[in-house]
C-alpha cells in the first residue's frame, strides 16, 4: 500500500532512521569489543533487528507500508553514514550501560513519532519497531542484572 507523508512525518522518520543507523554502529563496534560471548550474541541479534528497523522505516520513506511479517531486505545500510567511533578498552558493563540508555532513548523517540502520524497502518509499524526496541533494551538489562552489573532495589 502506498502512502503519502507530509513533511513533519517524513522529517520524523528521517530522525529515526538517523537513530537506527546509530544503533546500527554501537551494537557492532561492542559486539567486536565485549568480552564475553553471551554479550557478543545479544549485540549481533540486536544489530540485525536494528537493520531490520532501517529497512522498515526507508521503506516508510519511499511512501510504502511494508508487511512486518516479510523478510526485511539488509542491503539498506550498506551506504550509511555514521559519526559513532569505535572505543577501545570499554568495560562490558560500560558497553551495556551506553547501549540501554541508547535504547530508552530511541523506545521514547519512537513513542513521540507514533503519536504525530495520521495513518493507522504506519502507526502499527511503527509501534512493532518500537516494541521491539524495548525488548532490546530488557535483553540488555537481563544481562546486565544476571551479571550484577545493574541493582534493581
Amino acid at each position: 500500500m502506498q502512502i503519502t507523508l507530509s513533511q513533519k512525518e517524513r522529517m520524523l522518520l528521517e530522525d529515526q532512521k538517523s537513530h537506527e543507523q546509530i544503533c546500527i554502529e554501537k551494537y557492532s563496534n561492542y559486539a567486536n569489543q565485549a568480552q564475553e560471548n553471551q554479550l557478543k550474541q545479544i549485540c549481533k541479534a540486536n544489530e540485525q533487528a536494528e537493520r531490520n528497523h532501517l529497512d522498515t522505516i526507508n521503506q516508510l520513506l519511499s511512501g510504502n507500508i511494508p508487511q512486518m511479517n516479510q523478510k526485511q531486505n539488509q542491503n539498506a545500510t550498506q551506504n550509511m553514514n555514521t559519526t559513532v567511533a569505535a572505543v577501545s578498552n570499554i568495560s562490558d558493563k560500560d558497553m551495556c550501560s551506553d547501549l540501554l540508555m541508547t535504547e530508552k532513548y530511541v523506545s521514547g523517540t519512537y513513542d513521540t513519532t507514533i503519536f504525530e502520524f495520521r495513518d493507522t497502518q504506519v502507526r502499527d509499524v511503527l509501534n512493532h519497531i518500537q516494541k521491539e526496541e524495548q525488548k532490546h533494551g530488557e535483553a540488555i538489562f537481563q544481562y546486565m542484572e544476571s551479571k550484577g552489573m545493574y541493582n534493581v532495589q
